[in-house]
C-alpha cells in the first residue's frame, strides 16, 4: 500500500533544536530509501516541511518505520499517515460491458 506521510513540526519546537539531529536523519532516510519502503522524498514549496511516500502493508508498519527517524525520536516532528488507494474510475468508463 502507497503512503504518504506529511511532516508537521510540534508546538514550541525552534529552529535550534532540529541542528543536532539532522545529520542522523539524514542517514535514517537513506537508510529507509535503500530498503524500499521510502520511495520518494518531497519539500512543499508552499511551507518547510517534506512528505514522504512509502511502500507498506499496513499504516501501523509505516508508522513504525517512521519513528526510527531522529526528529521524530526528539520529539521535534510528527506525521500524518494518509493511506492511497488505486484509482478504479477508468475501469469503470472504458472497460467493455
Amino acid at each position: 500500500m502507497k503512503i504518504i506521510a506529511l511532516e508537521k513540526e510540534l508546538p514550541g519546537v525552534s529552529a535550534e533544536q532540529f541542528a543536532p539531529h539532522l545529520k542522523s536523519e539524514s542517514l535514517r532516510v537513506w537508510e529507509l530509501l535503500q530498503s524500499n519502503l521510502l520511495r520518494e522524498i518531497y519539500f512543499r514549496a508552499d511551507r518547510h516541511s517534506a512528505v514522504l511516500i512509502l511502500e507498506c502493508t499496513t499504516i501501523q508498519e509505516a508508522d513504525q518505520h517512521l519513528s526510527t527517524l531522529p526528529l521524530v525520536q526528539a520529539g521535534l516532528v510528527a506525521f500524518e499517515l494518509i493511506p492511497l488507494a488505486p484509482y478504479p474510475g477508468f475501469a469503470r468508463l472504458f472497460a467493455n460491458p
